[in-house]
């Protein structure tokens, strides 16, 4: 079975997701934005739009506003791979969104999961 291209699944899909995670772990859909804002320069009004609309999860990130340059900071393991190791630019934001997902689900606290 063929692999989905995650670059061009729905933003509206993926998001939900997201937002499960941290909820399923005592978060907040509040706190996932906020860490997708520091990552990708959007803000949360605009995070929602998207979510409504039909754009692709590649396309979230390619427009994103102003990527955060602290995002470099973002080092681990995400499904098995080091972040800081990924080629591929899209691929590495896509990952450091969740591993900063992962952060958040796992307890850490915000001012350690952004970056300074």
């Amino acid at each position: 079975m063929p692999r989905m291209d995650i670059t061009r699944m729905p933003f509206a899909k993926l998001c939900p997701l997201l937002v499960a995670k941290a909820e399923k772990k005592g978060r907040t859909r509040q706190e996932v934005d906020q860490v997708t804002a520091w990552l990708t320069g959007y803000t949360p009004e605009e995070i929602a739009r998207l979510e409504g609309s039909d754009i692709c999860y590649g396309d979230f990130f390619k427009g994103a506003p102003a990527p955060n340059p602290n995002a470099a900071l973002i080092t681990g393991k995400v499904c098995g791979v080091q972040v800081e190791d990924i080629q591929d630019p899209l691929m590495r934001q896509i990952r450091y969104l969740d591993k900063l997902v992962d952060e958040l689900a796992r307890g850490k606290a915000m001012e350690k999961i952004l970056r300074k």
